[in-house]
């Protein structure tokens, strides 16, 4: 009597699973508790082990598919059962594998077995296929625009494997596969801009990769980077004609253990430690990359760096000494080798923000007031209880949330600032979402705190914190990017005393933070009297729309600022 193998429930809210891939096949005889296959949810990997010995009579859930807890996925059976049903077994492992099996030689092969049919498939419009269409991308986005192809006509893909990158205005991010197969048609060409559900490319399986290779010719003239990626896939099929030559052009291990199905929380763990998924050799069914690899290429980083680390401390160390008697240290700065003398096309970001600065500047008349502030006692402030907020918090806690939060205060109270114009009408908020612009290596972003006034000094730094560490690294979500009502822009971290900053649209004003520097200045003692103390001051710049704030608004909101941060009265926010 068979048993049956089910998906098993990953954790108490986890209801379905996908089969990322299977380890045996129909007729193959398994052992107890031998991995069957792998399983992934939203939340863990995981092997599914064989309930009983047997051989595998039926696979009735294919790779790549998903389904709900205690799905039957497979059958096993007696040795002597294995003859008794062989029509079901020979039919399905063809349809479980096929997608899976990216091989050269497979590939290779292909197109000689299926060119006497490809017209048909061809000139019907090639409706066979699986869509890949532009994802929306926030709720506010209506259209996107395509980057660049990270793969071309006839590649074979893995589900979840990066197909190319798409750009809004808002955000930049890569376009996973929805299914394994073979790309069999591109139909948006890069730097086309379409509408959200626009289907971009079409995905088969690998026997009708040998039909779309010949239209790939005939669409390349619409869109000129398209030829050479698309002839490239043809070279091998040429040769492929007896199956000695197709052996030959399989001889590429590396490049078909990079292209390995890597389950999405693999990928995921791979981009929150900075791991390249293309230098990690998977110790997996298959060359897999699981997520032990990917852990020990992040420890092994980590290890190199601190070595490196290591010896740059122990170089500068070791010439202290002679220097002491001789000439200084050189600061003469490295010559970036990467940007100078190239010539290269504008990311879609670097557009954007290029389009919008220039927008900003003809729309709304802005002007800069600009005002000193000492912050000492925040400083003071800071410095005592910065390491027990990191303690019980579990995030740094910096300068920007005291700004911020002063910065928030005022605009309940000068709602001229905190407002949009759109056309001859103005809106004056009663919410207050916090832009706070950040400095990526794409270019310059802004991801919103919302609601920013219902937070305290523990709740804007958590969450200007996580929200700055995600854009920096392309995770941010597209709606955390967009509704701010005012902006706030900290260029005194790269060192300047103070900017004037330009509007973020439709608002009406954005505060730009200078360095803090110890600098001496009068103020009175207890006495009364006048006095020279260092005192750590910063300037504030806020640019303006005259359309709307006057130049004696812009000064009431401020002063009322400079108040709040000058009396330094946090203490309460931080329990101290």
């Amino acid at each position: 009597m068979s048993e049956s193998v089910k998906m098993p429930a990953l954790g108490e809210s986890v209801t379905e699973g996908t089969v990322s891939s299977w380890l045996k096949a129909v007729g193959d005889t398994v052992e107890v508790d031998e991995p069957l296959l792998e399983v992934a949810t939203d939340k863990v990997d995981t092997e599914v082990p064989s309930p009983a010995a047997g051989v595998i009579l039926e696979i009735l859930v294919a790779e790549d598919e998903t389904v709900e807890v205690g799905t039957v996925l497979a059958l096993i059976g007696d040795p002597s059962e294995a003859g008794s049903s062989p029509e079901a077994p020979a039919a399905e492992p063809q349809e479980a594998e096929a997608p899976a099996a990216p091989e050269a030689p497979a590939e290779s092969g292909a197109p000689v077995a299926a060119a006497p049919e490809a017209s048909a498939p061809a000139a019907s419009g090639q409706a066979q296929g699986v869509e890949v269409a532009m994802p929306a991308l926030g709720e506010s986005v209506t259209e996107g625009t395509v980057s660049s192809w990270l793969k071309a006509v006839g590649d074979t893909v893995e589900v979840d494997e990066p197909l190319l990158e798409v750009a809004t205005d808002k955000v930049d991010t890569e376009v996973p596969s929805p299914a394994a197969g073979v790309i069999l048609e591109i139909l948006v060409a890069e730097d086309e801009t379409v509408e959200v559900g626009t289907v971009l490319a079409l995905i088969g399986d690998p026997s009708a990769a040998a039909p779309a290779a010949p239209e790939a010719p005939a669409e390349a003239p619409a869109a000129p980077s398209e030829p050479a990626p698309q002839e490239a896939p043809q070279a091998p099929a040429a040769p492929a004609q007896d199956s000695a030559q197709a052996a030959e052009a399989a001889p590429a291990p590396s490049v078909a253990a990079s292209k390995a199905y890597v389950t999405p929380i693999v990928r995921k763990l791979a981009r929150d430690k900075g791991v390249d998924l293309s230098a990690v050799t998977g110790t997996g069914v298959g060359g897999r990359i699981r997520k032990q690899d990917v852990e020990a290429a992040a420890k092994a980083a980590q290890e190199a760096r601190e070595a490196a680390e290591a010896a740059r401390a122990a170089a500068s160390a070791a010439p202290a000494p002679a220097a002491a008697g001789g000439a200084a240290p050189s600061s003469k700065p490295a010559v970036d080798t990467v940007l100078r003398g190239k010539t290269e096309k504008m990311s879609r970001l670097r557009q954007v923000i290029s389009e919008r600065m220039v927008d900003s500047l003809q729309t709304s008349a802005q002007l800069t007031t600009v005002i000193e502030v000492d912050v000492t006692r925040v400083a003071a402030l800071r410095a005592r209880a910065k390491n027990e907020f990191l303690a019980r918090n579990g995030t740094k806690l910096t300068f920007l949330p005291f700004f911020v939060a002063a910065a928030t205060e005022a605009l309940k109270a000068h709602p001229k600032v905190n407002a949009s114009i759109d056309g001859k009408q103005v809106t004056y908020h009663d919410v207050e979402h916090v832009g706070i612009a950040v400095d990526t290596p794409r270019g310059l972003l802004v991801p919103v705190v919302k609601n920013a006034g219902d937070l305290n000094i523990p709740g804007l730094a958590k969450r200007i914190n996580d929200l700055a560490a995600r854009t920096r690294d392309n995770r941010v979500n597209p709606d955390e990017l967009s509704g701010s009502t005012f902006t706030i822009t900290n260029t005194g971290s790269g060192g300047a005393l103070f900017d004037t900053p330009i509007i973020n649209q439709p608002e009406v004003a954005i505060l730009g933070l200078g360095a803090i520097t110890k600098q001496p200045r009068i103020i009175k003692d207890a006495d009364g009297g006048e006095v020279i103390a260092i005192r750590s001051v910063c300037y504030l710049a806020l640019s303006y729309d005259h359309r709307l704030v006057d130049g004696a608004d812009a000064a009431r909101y401020l002063m009322t600022v400079k108040k709040r941060l000058e009396e330094g009265d946090f203490a309460g926010d931080l329990g101290l």
